[in-house]
């Protein structure tokens, strides 16, 4: 799971969030959540969540025993913070939607994906639709539909990850660093790889030099466009009496 930092209100105001957040208990349960969309509901979220962690609410991120209630529990806390602030910024004409992505695992289940949308209803990914992408996705995802199936090595959809962010913010100024980037292997329970990159890191400058070198390269290999004859315009002409 990777996602940027950027955040915009115009091109002249962008800053700096976390967008992906561990709530992990190790041995017990992975949980992953990504963020996109209004900031301020999807950190009145996140902040809703650790309080019942830390007020020890009957239901929690730490006391839910199944991923699919994960999923429910977290899409009936996006609509209670929408239905609290969205006529307030609906005044103002403020987009307040959201989509997370939350991943993971909880022990005796198998590892899951799912897209949870700003309604609070989800779907889950499959091995006919091994990713999900939430925000900017225009621009990274025809990466991954190339190269990313259901049996792509984790290391290998880490680095389809990474440069799918790459190409979006080569093309959109509203994604940028740092990067956080996050590999769960199935059944370990453990989150053992976390990765932040910023800007100037030179594994990222690296990996894009590298990307833009061998696109070219691709591109240069392509044959010529065969264009077809177009006999309307030759000249002859046939009559017929």
């Amino acid at each position: 799971m990777g996602a940027d930092s950027r955040t915009n209100a115009g091109v002249d105001y962008t800053s700096s969030y976390r967008k992906l957040f561990d709530f992990s208990v190790a041995k017990d349960r992975a949980i992953l959540l990504c963020t996109s969309g209004n900031l301020s509901i999807t950190q009145a979220v996140i902040n809703q969540l650790k309080r019942d962690i830390r007020t020890e609410e009957a239901v929690n991120l730490r006391t839910i025993s199944s991923f699919p209630d994960v999923a429910d529990y977290l899409g009936s806390k996006i609509r209670q913070i929408q239905e609290r602030d969205r006529r307030w910024l609906e005044a103002d004409g403020i987009d307040y939607q959201c989509n997370f992505l939350l991943g993971g695992q909880i022990k005796g289940e198998e590892s899951q994906l799912y897209l949870i949308y700003p309604q609070g209803n989800y779907i889950q990914a499959t091995k006919e639709v091994p990713f999900l992408q939430i925000g900017e996705t225009k621009y990274g995802k025809p990466l991954l539909d190339r190269t990313i199936t259901y049996n792509t090595p984790l290391e290998a959809m880490a680095k389809c990850a990474l440069l799918s962010i790459d190409s979006t913010m080569k093309s959109n100024i509203s994604v940028g660093p740092p990067i956080n980037l996050v590999m769960y292997e199935a059944d370990s329970l453990v989150i053992r790889n976390k990765l932040q990159l910023r800007l100037g890191d030179p594994y990222l400058a690296k990996m894009r030099g590298l990307w833009e070198e061998y696109v070219r390269h691709a591109f240069d290999s392509m044959p010529n466009v065969e264009w077809q004859a177009d006999l309307s315009d030759s000249g002859e002409e046939i009559l017929i009496d």
